[in-house]
């Protein structure tokens, strides 16, 4: 069986044509034999408790990602002569609901994972990779690479409410879906209503560095931190759009100023190579704050980035 390709722009204009991640064949997620690494939406942003649209960031993401070329500029690694991947389309969620989409998006990537695909997902908001990790380390704990300005390691909102964009990884490590020793999180900033997640962290061993220590160290020494956490096991990588500075990626929910450029998660990411990654997802792209969609492209990118060292570890894995 052949590898799925992109359509080429030099064949069919960048803005012609249905909108698909990079411009890859469609291919519906019950008939997915064969493929390697399967790029979907989960169009759902029930956990948000700021600024609501991460819903639409799939649909944005597939249309700026048209601008995305098959070769990248640095490693020349081109992703579809490595693995066969595909647009999977859309997980079902339902937007009334927070336990019926999270069992939904289990179920969903349950099915992937029992087919040997690997996942690499566009939110949505951050809650969404609870589920998808609940498939992807249903059998044994993973290792995460978690970029963003919060730690998403809150225990509850409003009352006590378990499940939100601020929780989700509390609630992986309490159910043992991650390692906290094998977590690394990468960028966190911003003010805070107390300690308590990032002294959590660190009682459960997670590798907390924060955005002061990151600048300092710059992009080669992070990413050397952060492969020692990750180690040589299977690894979930996580970007929250809101990694970056509000300047370049203004289009999120809750945006924190004093962030990272482009360019430095550029080579952040890029230090990902040789890590084992299982699963990644770029989430909480909300394209009502950003109709121009520069945030949608900048996170169309990391997603390439991300896809590029996927194709390498399933290359190394064939």
């Amino acid at each position: 069986m052949s590898n799925n390709h992109p359509v080429s722009g030099l064949v069919t204009p960048r803005f012609g044509g249905i909108a698909t991640f990079f411009r890859l064949p469609h291919v519906a997620a019950d008939a997915a034999k064969g493929i390697d690494i399967g790029v979907v939406g989960i169009p759902w942003d029930g956990g948000t408790t700021n600024r609501p649209g991460p819903r639409h960031g799939p649909r944005q993401m597939r249309d700026q990602s048209s601008m995305v070329r098959p070769m990248h500029q640095t490693t020349h690694v081109v992703p579809y002569k490595l693995a066969n991947i595909a647009d999977l389309g859309d997980c079902s969620v339902n937007p009334a609901s927070v336990d019926d989409t999270l069992k939904r998006v289990e179920n969903y990537y349950a099915a992937l994972i029992a087919q040997g695909i690997r996942p690499l997902s566009a939110g949505g908001d951050h809650l969404c990779s609870l589920p998808v990790l609940r498939a992807v380390a249903k059998k044994k704990p993973v290792g995460m690479i978690h970029f963003d300005a919060h730690t998403d390691l809150y225990d509850s909102y409003f009352g006590g409410f378990k499940y939100t964009h601020g929780t989700p990884f509390r609630r992986a490590i309490e159910e043992g879906l991650l390692d906290p020793k094998r977590v690394i999180q990468i960028g966190l900033r911003g003010s805070m209503y107390d300690l308590d997640d990032f002294q959590w962290g660190e009682k459960m061993g997670v590798r907390i560095m924060r955005i002061e220590e990151a600048m300092e160290l710059g992009p080669t020494k992070v990413m050397e931190e952060a492969r020692r956490v990750a180690g040589d096991g299977e690894t979930y990588v996580s970007f929250d759009i809101d990694m970056l500075d509000p300047v370049y990626a203004p289009g999120t929910g809750t945006p924190e100023i004093g962030g990272f450029t482009t360019f430095q998660a550029q080579q952040m990411l890029r230090g990902l190579r040789g890590v084992n990654i299982v699963g990644a997802d770029v989430v909480e792209v909300s394209p009502p704050f950003d109709p121009s969609g520069i945030t949608a492209y900048a996170g169309a990118v990391m997603m390439f980035e991300i896809l590029c060292n996927m194709a390498e570890a399933v290359a190394k894995r064939k």
